[in-house]
């Protein structure tokens, strides 16, 4: 690999957009990708020095990356608030990426597919956050959405929220799921206590709670499987 700064001076083979049109994308590391993502360099380092730079930093791991907030990334010398950006919104491309196969079939017949649409959704957030996935009848679904934020350890959730979004949703069936930035994802007792009073609220207006996934890192727990559901 060439040492000159500058990548307009290197050979064609070693510059990264033109190994990725003569090789392909998968010819090119990760360092590489980054790269390309950046555009330019600082005044001592290329793009590619750069991106070879944050991989160490991230312990040559895209998933401890995936978990870098701005202002990790720019604490990185020669990474501004733009290419923090551009980082951060290829990363949640990626993710988008691994629930788009379920988003398109829309149907969740078990814990297992909730929790592998909702793995990728969540794993990478720093604190808890509360997502709801409204379903029809049919256990298709309608629409998710993220009802709240909380701290490392804890979100505050109010039920209203979460049945007046299901009216709008027109929504029979209900599926809870949140994150624990700990990497530990069993359920607390308040983690039963909410999911329980939830249920009961919602079955007084028709509508059905079938789970509530908790997410840690690519670990998961469901309450109905651990029969922590009344």
């Amino acid at each position: 690999m060439p040492q000159n700064k500058s990548i307009k001076n290197w050979a064609l083979d070693d510059k990264p957009r033109e190994k990725m049109l003569n090789k392909g994308a998968t010819a090119l590391s990760d360092a590489e990708l980054i790269g390309i993502l950046l555009g330019t360099g600082s005044v001592n380092k290329s793009a590619i020095d750069l991106g070879r730079e944050i991989m160490t930093i991230a312990e040559n791991n895209l998933h401890k990356l995936s978990k870098f907030n701005l202002k990790q990334l720019q604490q990185i010398k020669g990474i501004g608030l733009a290419k923090a950006v551009t980082l951060i919104a290829a990363m949640e491309l990626g993710r988008r990426r691994q629930t788009s196969d379920i988003l398109d079939r829309k149907k969740f017949g078990s814990s297992k597919e909730a929790a592998q649409f909702l793995i990728p959704l969540m794993q990478d957030f720093e604190t808890e956050k509360f997502c709801v996935l409204y379903l029809n009848h049919a256990n298709r679904l309608i629409s998710y959405e993220f009802i709240s934020q909380g701290s490392l350890s804890a979100t505050i959730v109010d039920i209203k929220v979460i049945l007046r979004n299901a009216l709008h949703h027109l929504s029979s069936k209900l599926i809870l799921g949140h994150n624990h930035p700990s990497g530990n994802p069993k359920a607390s007792q308040s983690d039963i206590q909410l999911t329980n009073k939830v249920k009961q609220a919602a079955k007084l207006m028709d509508i059905e709670l079938l789970d509530h996934i908790i997410v840690a890192e690519n670990k998961y727990t469901s309450l109905k499987d651990e029969s922590l559901i009344q």
